[in-house]
């Protein structure tokens, strides 16, 4: 096995807290990347880099939590 596949990955519960109204088209765009359109609406994705870079763009609209697998 490598060691890539050795690890688990970790985790991310992305739930977003508020509207995009008023939002930049950046911030709708990296929204609808994140699979998230409304709040209340949550997602699980990896942690990766990229979407962290995502995270921090929208950063005051989501809260996450990191999740166990």
């Amino acid at each position: 096995m490598s060691e890539a596949t050795a690890q688990p990955t970790k985790k991310l519960k992305i739930t977003q807290v508020r509207s995009v109204i008023g939002s930049t088209k950046k911030q709708k765009a990296t929204i609808k990347a994140l699979k998230l359109g409304r709040p209340n609406y949550w997602v699980v994705l990896n942690d990766t880099p990229q979407v962290r870079g995502q995270l921090r763009v929208v950063s005051h609209l989501v809260k996450v939590e990191e999740v166990q697998t």
